[in-house]
């Protein structure tokens, strides 16, 4: 949340001249209606299984860069899924998140406590995104085009690496 996942993919799908598919978008378009609108009206688990069904149709579908939600990788189904392909952890911390993230607006798992949900959220999801990533970039403190640039150099060491 707040690691920059759409606005990186936008600039590496430019970069690279393929589209960008985001998964949460995938979820909104196919529901009618907004994520925070979901979860409130569906809860959480119902909003997990679309997210889960829009990864896997990305993946069959989609050959460009592609950008999952925050807690999308939660699911060991999803994980699976995604061994194979170049993923790229966007790690960010705390105080940078919460700049970037605000008051939490549009964001439901930040109800309350914004701040201590989100640390809450990043303690404990940390240790999955870095096991899922084949890379992790770090972007306290870089503008959009600064990640973008680091993704793209570990995309290309992971694809290197693959080939051998």
């Amino acid at each position: 949340m707040g690691a920059g996942k759409t606005t990186v993919g936008e600039r590496l799908a430019q970069r690279w001249g393929v589209a960008l598919r985001d998964t949460d978008q995938d979820v909104e378009a196919r529901e009618g209606r907004s994520v925070s609108d979901i979860f409130v009206e569906s809860g959480e688990e119902h909003f997990r299984a679309l997210e889960h069904e829009a990864v896997l149709a990305a993946l069959a579908e989609h050959d460009g860069v592609l950008a999952l939600g925050g807690g999308a990788v939660l699911d060991p189904r999803t994980r699976q899924a995604l061994a194979g392909h170049p993923v790229v952890f966007l790690k960010v911390g705390l105080a940078d998140a919460a700049k970037r993230v605000g008051l939490g607006t549009g964001r439901p798992l930040l109800l309350g406590n914004v701040r201590s949900r989100m640390k809450a959220l990043l303690d404990e999801r940390l240790p999955i995104y870095e096991a899922v990533a084949a890379a992790v970039v770090e972007t306290d403190g870089r503008d959009a085009d600064e990640v973008a640039e680091a993704v793209a150099a570990a995309v290309e060491t992971i694809e290197r690496e693959d080939a051998r």
